[in-house]
């Protein structure tokens, strides 16, 4: 639906513009600590950058990965634990939200109430499965369940129209794989089928710590692999996800009905939530129309295993002990390669911050996030802005009628900076005392009904699809937005005390880099208004696709493990919007510090500081398993070649650490990127 576009593993953003270049007292931000001066920039600048960090910083437990984001996400953590716990050990008026807030925290930390519930908190939904006797029965039941969360074999919801950008429409996707990407189940990799093979001993485990017993927990198996590997092959890639138009294809309930005759389009819709439906965006046809072959073919008990799995593989996490800990055992351990959990208390701030996340994000920027840095990061991201428009107006590869259009896009750029002007109301969501699981389903519940509603209603441009404390940052071409919740805006990544070539390099290029989304591989493909329109010439496309290819290829070129490369298409979004974000940065640095230099410290001149301060941003230590993990799964490219994949293609890198042609990172300049 939206096509969003997170900044993973982020760094932050925050209140560069008023940084005084020639302020005494600043320092360069940069800790040499965090060098390793045995490594040259040319050979490995994330070595070179980010060793000492590393070496520093050694992974933990509890994480499958651990860097300055981490750091930054854990404070954050801390900060609402005290927030949240301070309401926990309270009492408040019946229906508030801080009484929300203390009840849904007391009943996720309540460990011996979850223990003794074992799996009763969703037998009755068991049984409710169970007692399907007909396929007709089925469709009623899919509504049902998806509207509590479990969704199966296909997902609906609800987001603006990419061709209609003002107004909601309903859209499906494909869905119903538990491990989430089609690869998993069918690529023939030594490491994939480690993780297949240990997905078949994990779902025998849950069906028989919810009841069954073992000759049905692996009947259950090999229903789940078989029904999960048939959709598989009909799922699109990452890479073909990528493409907005092959992925929107409208068509009126009527014909829908026609084209998937056999489904029950009006039982499935109003269980779901969803009334007068007279369109519906296609997300994956094939997808689609496979899950309707498998709902056509598989007998109606092996349907009911099928759903049953879905319903335990859902509320794992929020059920006893056993559950959880079976849970974290393949989806982290094995996947990720996480060695421990996370202590209970950090489990239950994460909770209570994700369903009361805009009640959360109140408290929080009341205490942490000052009307100054709202003010402050205000002028900043207008620097970046003019500093993109003016690398756009001097394009040589852009036509001026591309060029003009593309000016008007960045100017009418939708800024949502801390926090929503207007916070949600909670007052209709219920929060009681009777066990974890069912608060969370009600909260489902209450946030499906709310987007369901939205169908066919023109879009809130002001709402925000991120909370104040998530350390993160997004754009949404439908809106034309950038975001930057509270969350991020805040050290250890912004440094009042340091000087603008640490910030800019650090916080000036994340700003950058969502500003280039809008102008990326699929970002460009939407209009200023947000809508699906091509408003390049056909030369001008042509121009970019063959520099975005080069971009591409360069990538594909990189191992990141042993027999493992990077996936250059799927990552190329990211990969465009690091790149830009670099170069705009730059030259807005560049800008702000022409009238009074910075001087060399530490023998370091600004220019090599300001690179040194991105390459800290994605200094962080991962797992094995994490790495192939993420190469499946994530648009980002990991951490390392966030640094290394893109300072060969930077002309001032060249000249901030003097790379010559003796030196391994150097690529001649017709082998560089070219954009924006």
């Amino acid at each position: 639906m939206n096509l969003k576009h997170y900044l993973s593993v982020a760094a932050a953003c925050a209140m560069l513009a008023s940084c005084n270049s020639g302020k005494t007292g600043q320092t360069i931000g940069i800790d040499l600590a965090n060098l390793d001066t045995t490594a040259l920039p040319g050979t490995d600048f994330y070595q070179y950058a980010c060793g000492g960090w590393m070496k520093n910083h050694p992974l933990t437990a509890e994480y499958p990965q651990y860097g300055s984001f981490t750091i930054l996400s854990e404070n954050n953590r801390k900060q609402m634990q005290g927030l949240i716990e301070e309401l926990a050990n309270g009492s408040h008026e019946e229906g508030s939200v801080a009484q929300k807030i203390s009840v849904l925290y007391n009943v996720a930390m309540d460990s011996v109430k979850l223990n003794q519930d074992g799996v009763a908190p969703i037998k009755g939904e068991l049984e409710e499965i169970a007692a399907l006797k007909d396929k007709s029965e089925v469709y009623a039941l899919l509504g049902s369940l998806e509207r509590r969360g479990i969704t199966s074999y296909l997902g609906t919801g609800v987001g603006a129209d990419q061709m209609n950008s003002g107004m909601n429409a309903v859209y499906t996707s494909q869905a119903g794989l538990s491990m989430g990407e089609r690869d998993y189940y069918l690529a023939e990799d030594e490491a994939t089928t480690k993780v297949r093979e240990a997905f078949k001993v994990h779902v025998v485990k849950m069906l028989q710590l919810a009841g069954f017993d073992e000759a049905a927990a692996q009947k259950g198996r090999d229903v789940v692999m078989d029904v999960e590997t048939r959709l598989a092959k009909a799922f699109r890639s990452m890479v073909e996800l990528r493409d907005p138009h092959a992925n929107y294809n409208k068509m009126t309930l009527d014909d829908i009905k026609k084209q998937y005759a056999s489904f029950g389009w009006d039982a499935y819709l109003t269980n779901l939530g969803l009334k007068d439906v007279k369109e519906i965006i296609v997300g994956q046809p094939e997808a689609l129309a496979e899950a309707v072959k498998v709902l056509d073919t598989l007998p109606v008990d092996q349907q009911v295993i099928y759903l049953q799995w879905k319903l335990i593989d859902h509320a794992a996490a929020c059920l006893s002990d056993d559950f959880v800990e079976q849970n974290f055992d393949f989806y982290s351990r094995t996947m990720n390669g996480t060695q421990e959990m996370q202590p209970r208390w950090k489990r239950a701030v994460s909770t209570v911050s994700g369903v009361l996340g805009e009640a959360v994000g109140q408290l929080y920027v009341e205490k942490y996030f000052p009307a100054a840095s709202k003010e402050r990061m205000v002028a900043l991201v207008k620097n970046l802005q003019d500093a993109l428009g003016e690398r756009i107006k001097n394009l040589e590869w852009m036509g001026d009628s591309t060029k003009t259009r593309a000016l008007e896009k960045l100017a009418a750029f939708h800024v949502k900076i801390g926090y929503p002007d207007k916070w949600k109301d909670y007052s209709t969501l219920d929060i009681k005392d009777d066990s974890f699981y069912a608060n969370i389903e009600r909260a489902i519940v209450w946030a499906s009904d709310e987007n369901m509603a939205k169908a066919g209603k023109p879009v809130d441009k002001e709402e925000w699809h991120m909370t104040p404390q998530t350390v993160n940052a997004y754009y949404n071409p439908t809106t034309n937005e950038i975001c930057f919740p509270a969350g991020i805006l805040q050290p250890p990544f912004f440094d009042m005390n340091a000087d603008d070539a640490f910030n800019y390099g650090a916080i000036g290029v994340v700003i950058g880099h969502e500003m280039t989304h809008g102008f990326d591989d699929q970002g460009r493909q939407y209009d200023k208004e947000g809508n699906l329109k091509d408003w390049w010439t056909a030369e001008d496309a042509e121009r970019f696709n063959e520099r975005a290819q080069v971009m591409v290829n360069f990538f594909d070129s990189i191992q990141v493990a042993p027999g493992l490369h990077a996936n250059g298409k799927q990552t190329l979004g990211e990969n465009i919007a690091d790149y830009g974000g670099l170069q705009v940065a730059y030259q807005a640095f560049k800008k702000a510090t022409a009238g009074n230099p910075l001087p060399t410290v530490d023998g370091l001149t600004p220019e090599q500081r300001f690179f040194l301060a991105y390459a800290g941003v994605w200094a962080n230590n991962v797992r094995p398993e994490f790495v192939n993990y993420l190469t499946k799964m994530d648009v980002h490219s990991l951490g390392e070649w966030r640094v290394n994949g893109q300072m060969p293609h930077i002309n001032a890198w060249y000249e901030a650490f003097h790379i010559t042609e003796n030196d391994p990172m150097f690529l001649p300049e017709d082998k560089r990127v070219s954009i924006w």
